[in-house]
């Protein structure tokens, strides 16, 4: 066995603006020197399919490693610290369990059915405000759609949504390890735990007791003694962060892709069912996500040692275009035929616990988007996201021909 400290490993430049447009160049001339490990500035990354698959079931091996991201700013004993490193994803067994419990039961696949409803009037409001303009940055309009939808789950107003939607944006560039972000996502989660303690003293003071509203439902368990007033809090917190960032940058890569197929766009307006076809291909060729795992004990794998401490990154959008795992894999084809599943919501028991929920708003949200924004095209320079964390286009400018409201649609 060799310890990967000492194998001379291929560097991938994850920081560069060149890599963050399009990573591939990089990844195929990195898989010449090793077929599924590199470097990047910070430890090691897993890029090939099989090797995520099979480490990311090693929860016993690797936690969260979102202590690195701590002491990599150096702010160890600050209140966004302790959330870090206390937050549902950064436990583990029996603690894990017990967290991800007191929520499950409302992202069941049935219950990601049951608020389709919510889903086509939230976007049915924001396409009746944004539509008549002909023209707009689509990654800042879809930026209002999952929050939304989230807080429909929870049962609470939508009028924070300004208030909020940038503080998470800001809290969300923690996980690039980009030194300029500090002390903004500091300040961005002092501003979000005000609006959650907010949202849950309104919610008891209005004595609600609606067996349908997720917020309701953490409430009873925190009365029950199942749960604290922290980790209320930082529950309710993480279900926003997690409901906002990745679905949107899903949402707005779709578009991307299809505005070089026409044809699919007008399939996607005609036929709900092709829609879900397009969101899981675009789940395999442009997933978003990238986390980080610390090794908690020295252990083996295909030859490999990889040391205690160590810093490991799982590439999802990567190994989701392993030419290994996926014959073709940078072709978008909404019609592949998946002899392999897609990795988009991670493995191990840190699975995405709101996939079901992600897929159905993404499915209804481009359903309805395309019957109401014809013809889309570029209107302008794209920018792109830092790869690590959740990647994407930080702004997509279009400009569309504009159909009237869809009879019906909320």
């Amino acid at each position: 066995m060799t310890s990967i400290t000492e194998m001379d490993l291929p560097l991938l430049p994850v920081e560069r603006p060149e890599f963050q447009s399009d990573p591939m160049p990089f990844v195929e001339q990195a898989r010449q020197q090793h077929p599924w490990l590199a470097r990047f500035s910070q430890g090691y990354i897993v890029h090939g399919y099989q090797a995520v698959k099979d480490l990311a079931f090693m929860d016993d091996k690797l936690e969260m490693g979102l202590g690195h991201v701590v002491d990599f700013y150096q702010v160890q004993g600050t209140p966004w610290a302790r959330f870090m490193l206390e937050m549902l994803q950064s436990h583990t067994g029996a603690e894990h369990a017990r967290l991800r419990a007191s929520v499950a039961q409302a992202f069941t696949p049935r219950r990601a059915n049951q608020v389709r409803p919510v889903m086509r009037r939230v976007i049915s409001e924001l396409l009746d405000d944004w539509a008549p303009r002909g023209s707009f940055d689509f990654a800042e309009f879809a930026s209002y759609f999952p929050i939304a939808v989230l807080l429909g789950v929870l049962g609470a107003s939508t009028e924070g949504i300004p208030r909020i939607r940038n503080a998470i944006e800001t809290h969300m560039a923690s996980l690039t390890m980009d030194s300029a972000c500090y002390p903004g996502f500091v300040d961005a989660y002092a501003l979000l735990t005000d609006y959650v303690d907010e949202l849950i003293a309104a919610r008891e003071q209005a004595g609600a007791g609606d067996v349908n509203a997720l917020l309701d439902a953490l409430i009873a368990t925190r009365n029950a003694g199942k749960l604290s007033d922290v980790e209320l809090r930082d529950m309710v917190l993480v279900l926003l962060i997690a409901g906002y960032d990745t679905s949107k940058n899903m949402l707005t890569f779709t578009l991307y892709r299809l505005l070089e197929r026409p044809g699919d766009w007008q399939r996607c307006a005609e036929d709900p069912e092709f829609c879900a076809r397009v969101i899981e291909e675009m789940l395999r060729h442009s997933s978003i996500a990238t986390v980080f795992r610390n090794v908690t004990q020295d252990f083996d794998y295909e030859g490999h040692t990889f040391p205690r401490g160590a810093m490991v990154a799982f590439a999802m959008p990567l190994a989701n275009r392993d030419p290994q795992a996926f014959p073709d894999p940078l072709a978008f084809d909404p019609e592949r035929r998946f002899e392999n599943r897609h990795l988009a919501f991670g493995r191990g028991e840190h699975i995405c616990l709101g996939q079901f929920l992600a897929r159905a708003q993404l499915e209804e949200g481009l359903h309805l988007i395309a019957q109401r924004l014809l013809n889309p095209q570029r209107n302008g320079e794209i920018s792109w996201r830092p790869f690590l964390g959740a990647w994407g286009l930080r702004s997509l400018p279009i400009q569309f021909d504009q159909a009237g409201p869809v009879r019906g649609a909320a």
